[in-house]
């Protein structure tokens, strides 16, 4: 007596996930979120920052520099939200700019970073490796960033920043900032920074591992 045929089952487990849904992405932006409150929660207050008393103008370009290495070590939170926001500000300023930026980030999350290694990328009938979509991407990013006008608003918001930065860093007397809060020089945003980089490196790295 024949055997009854056996229906093939899938296994949901085994079919792949869309890249937002995958592990990897959710370890990384669970991480992203923890050392974005762990670095804003180091702020100092935006009242301190802007205290009238606190400032005069320097006698000397080199008592300016001074002031605005101190006050950095200090407000480095601070600095860094201003220099966040000029960006922002430029950005929501220049729609198309805006727009293309979120396409690219959106292109390497979704084609490359966090995209199923089973999944390959097939664009009008052609499957591209993860080599030429990788080099695709780095050329796309470069065209975006140096040939267009999306590197002139990067730039020009990251120098209105800094100079806001550097002018209030010079004009704020530092005195009264380190006689009883002394802090290493790696602490705050920077370690930010990096811990945030780091995790979306640790995030990262076994699937780009994985194409190389």
């Amino acid at each position: 007596m024949a055997s009854a045929p056996t229906l093939p089952i899938s296994n949901p487990q085994s079919e792949s996930q869309p890249p937002i849904a995958t592990p990897a992405f959710r370890a990384f932006l669970s991480r992203l979120n923890a050392t974005v409150r762990h670095g804003l929660s180091q702020r100092r207050p935006w009242l301190e920052l802007v205290d009238r008393s606190s400032f005069s103008r320097p006698d000397s370009l080199s008592e300016a520099a001074s002031r605005i290495r101190k006050n950095f070590s200090f407000f480095r939170v601070n600095y860094l939200s201003l220099l966040a926001l000029s960006l922002a500000l430029s950005l929501l300023s220049h729609p198309f700019s805006l727009l293309v930026l979120l396409s690219l980030l959106a292109a390497w999350i979704f084609l490359y970073l966090f995209r199923p290694s089973d999944q390959p990328v097939v664009i009008a009938g052609r499957t591209f490796s993860d080599r030429e979509t990788l080099g695709i991407l780095v050329v796309s990013t470069i065209v975006v960033v140096f040939l267009t006008s999306v590197g002139s608003v990067l730039i020009s918001a990251l120098l209105v920043g800094l100079a806001v930065v550097c002018a209030h860093g010079a004009f704020r007397m530092p005195e009264d900032l380190f006689l009883d809060d002394q802090e290493p020089a790696n602490s705050g945003f920077l370690s930010f920074l990096g811990g945030a980089a780091s995790s979306a490196a640790a995030a990262a790295a076994p699937v780009v591992a994985a194409r190389v």
